[in-house]
């Protein structure tokens, strides 16, 4: 089980401010879920049978690309706020603490 300690740590680091009562949560939480994740050790896969799927490449083929700059206006004409040139985005980091 996840320890309290470890929890308050894990927050910290994400820069998460969690009460104890939180963190006591979250604790057996963590539990649960490494739980139910652990369930995929106990998988069984039959290899025999031919039954594992071959592999195969997902990705689309490269096609032609649209022109640069073909949606720049349109999007920046959406955006909200703006200070001459630039996008003005709310301020999300900080290196307070």
């Amino acid at each position: 089980m996840a320890s309290i300690e470890e929890v308050q740590k894990l927050a910290s680091l994400a820069r998460i401010g969690l009460s104890h009562e939180e963190a006591e949560a979250l604790s057996k939480d963590i539990e649960s879920i490494l739980t139910y994740i652990g369930q995929i050790n106990e998988l069984t896969i039959d290899t025999e049978g031919g039954t594992i799927p071959e592999h195969r490449n997902v990705f689309r083929e490269d096609g032609e690309p649209h022109e640069s700059g073909k949606f720049t206006e349109l999007l920046t004409e959406a955006f909200p706020d703006r200070e001459k040139d630039a996008l003005k985005v709310k301020k999300i980091i900080s290196h307070d603490e």
